[in-house]
């Protein structure tokens, strides 16, 4: 029986003031592909005016709201129809709404529940398949609550199949995913790496370089300044599967770096939805990444792998420690303090910072956890260059013995660079000679007679000749700058540099960041706890191998009390002072005896010694040199100072004072 022929509703509650307003008919349909699939559906919410002209509406007073046609009923957002639906109904518009079932209109009990307290305010009338019902009524209201929790139920239910089948799916490994650079995926489903070797070489070349220059951005400029691409595999589209060589950046190496794949893994849920973080307007938005103990599933050896599991969690804790935060060494930078990053407060724990002051050159080591926190007091504070000076020497000394080894190592290192890269350049050239000949030999099949065909087979041609010629130059250059061994004369110069350490330590051609970077290598931590307020720094270095050592290191101090010796310096002063030694004398014995001034100097010097002696009251102040005898209209400075004020209260009159 088709629609028309069933029996017309008949009830109570259509009143002729609901006639006389409109009968809205709303259609929805979850996804466009629905739309496409399930299109009697579809014809069946369109024939609801059928049903409304049967009640007594006439065509032009029948209005069908379809713009929801393919968005799911689960939230209003995003949903115009409904919106247009909810504002006819408060505007007093409608006098009834037709739908096939509860789930058409919304499949969201807040959603529902309004629409359902605006028609009962308005006195609008809801149908659907099995009858009318006025939401003003209670009979009414409790069945269209329970119809619409049911349709909320409903979706929760498919939801959740959906899901726990993903996740089924998914704990096989099974479920598949636009697997990253460097791999394909087989028809059969299976991941295997690229067949393209320039492609492998790319990939491998970025995770030996983020190992040895420790950074993301450094990789980056490393790949930028060697010109070298990274293949991409088109992921959708006409060209779908092709190879595409595109410029390196920062989020492709970031994703790369931080994606389990190429540790050989198989993971599902690293990013979880977070509702307190979507937003409106974003509704693919609230993705968290989660710990890895938090990942729904991790198989481990799942396909292939450019690295291993242990490299891989490596990366990982380099990418967390270079980042800029309290709890993190973070990467060394630029500025003069050598040991940013690795000081830890000997009092509290907590990682010391740098302080700048008096310009790039002078700076301090501070550890101000107790007042940022709890407004308390400085918790440690220390000049830096004297803990730099005594942190070089250390590890200075303790590099010597390997000090040959490294300088091998380094030059090995330099010419396996240079091998990989010019390997990289072979490759270029290969890829960059088949296109030329492919580029020929698709010209040599066309027609002579086919112009149109020919004319553009020849300039294609043409640019990739031009492309491999380029290519073969700019190959010329790299060769002649770097070559793929190293001279006798450079191995020499490495050679020299490892038998004199200190040389190339203080070279002006090392930057500050070169120098952390080589302290970090061997040095995990540093413990700094300063004896009270005094000069005294006692100093824990744990080491790169375990071993923990201690120093001793003399910071200067803003006072001549803070210093620990000041009691037995000021008596030995007087002892000396009581002996008539001369300035001299009490310099070279005051050096002899291991006594140092608070401030940055070192030693004493007479007007140092000078200024501590007349604050404590010992030798005898000079009398002023008498003065020498003035010729004729000679003047000191004060008396002709004196003279001239007198000269002006005795003639106001400035005009009268040359003549006076």
């Amino acid at each position: 029986m088709s629609l028309n022929t069933e029996p017309i509703w008949v009830s109570e509650k259509l009143q002729a003031h609901h006639l006389e307003r409109l009968a809205v008919v709303y259609v929805r349909q979850s996804t466009l592909q629905q739309v496409l699939d399930h299109q009697e559906s579809t014809r069946i919410q369109y024939s609801l005016g059928d049903r409304a002209q049967a009640l007594g509406w006439q065509p032009e007073r029948i209005l069908t709201i379809d713009e929801d046609l393919g968005k799911s009923g689960s939230s209003a957002e995003g949903r115009l129809g409904f919106q247009r639906l909810v504002t006819e109904v408060g505007l007093n518009h409608v006098g009834l709404i037709l739908g096939v079932e509860m789930s058409r209109l919304a499949r969201c009990s807040k959603d529902w529940h309004q629409l359902l307290e605006i028609c009962a305010l308005f006195g609008t009338l809801i149908a659907d398949l099995d009858g009318i019902y006025d939401p003003s009524g209670y009979n009414d209201r409790l069945l269209l609550g329970l119809k619409g929790t049911m349709s909320e139920a409903e979706l929760h239910i498919l939801k959740q199949r959906m899901v726990q089948g993903k996740r089924n799916k998914a704990k096989r490994g099974e479920l598949g995913f636009s697997v990253p650079i460097g791999f394909v995926r087989r028809p059969s489903g299976e991941i295997r790496l690229d067949p393209d070797e320039q492609v492998q070489q790319v990939v491998k070349l970025i995770f030996r370089k983020f190992e040895e220059l420790g950074t993301l951005n450094a990789v980056l400029r490393y790949l930028v300044s060697n010109h070298i691409q990274v293949g991409v595999r088109v992921l959708s589209g006409l060209n779908k599967g092709d190879l595409e060589w595109r410029r390196p950046n920062r989020p492709t190496l970031q994703n790369l770096l931080r994606s389990p794949v190429y540790a050989g893994a198989y993971a599902y849920g690293r990013k979880q939805m977070d509702a307190r973080r979507k937003k409106v307007e974003h509704p693919h938005s609230g993705l968290v990444v989660k710990p890895m103990d938090e990942w729904l599933v991790l198989i481990k050896d799942h396909h292939p792998a450019y690295i291993s599991w242990a490299q891989y969690e490596q990366h990982l804790a380099q990418l967390k420690s270079n980042r800029a935060r309290a709890d993190e060494c973070g990467h060394a930078r630029s500025g003069v303090a050598l040991l940013s990053g690795l000081l830890t407060c000997g009092r509290c724990g907590a990682r010391m910072t740098v302080r700048y002051h008096r310009g790039p050159a002078s700076h301090c080591y501070v550890c101000n956890r107790e007042m940022a926190d709890y407004g308390g007091e400085l918790c440690q504070q220390l000049a830096g260059a004297c803990l730099d000076e005594s942190v070089t020497e250390q590890v200075l000394r303790a590099l010597e013995p390997a000090a040959l080894e490294l300088s091998l190592s380094a030059a090995t290192h330099i010419e396996q660079d240079r091998a990989e890269l010019d390997k990289l350049w072979h490759q270029r050239l290969e890829r960059a000679s088949f296109e030329s000949g492919r580029a020929g030999r698709h010209y040599h099949l066309v027609e002579p007679e086919n112009r149109l065909v020919a004319r553009q087979l020849a300039q294609e041609w043409e640019n990739a000749l031009q492309a491999e010629q380029q290519l073969k130059e700019e190959y010329e250059r790299f060769s002649h700058e770097q070559p793929k061994r190293l001279t006798d004369e450079e191995k020499e110069q490495i050679r020299q540099l490892s038998e004199c350490l200190p040389t190339l330590w203080f070279a002006e051609t090392t930057s500050h960041a070169q120098r952390k970077e080589i302290v970090r290598q061997v040095i995990q931590k540093i413990v700094v706890n300063i004896e009270g307020k005094s000069e005294h720094v006692q100093v824990s270095i744990e080491w790169s191998g375990g071993f923990i050592g201690k120093a001793s290191v003399i910071r200067p101090v803003a006072k001549w009390t803070q210093l620990s010796n000041y009691s037995q310096l000021c008596e030995r002063l007087r002892q000396m002072a009581e002996a008539q030694l001369s300035t001299d004398e009490i310099i070279a014995q005051l050096h002899q005896e291991g006594f140092h001034p608070p401030k940055r100097r070192k030693t004493f010097n007479r007007e140092i010694l000078r200024s501590l002696m007349r604050r404590l009251g010992l030798g005898a102040r000079r009398s002023p040199k008498p003065r020498k005898p003035l010729a004729t209209h000679e003047w000191w400075l004060p008396d002709l100072s004196s003279y001239a004020k007198l000269i002006t209260k005795s003639c106001p009159n400035p005009r009268n004072i040359s003549s006076t």
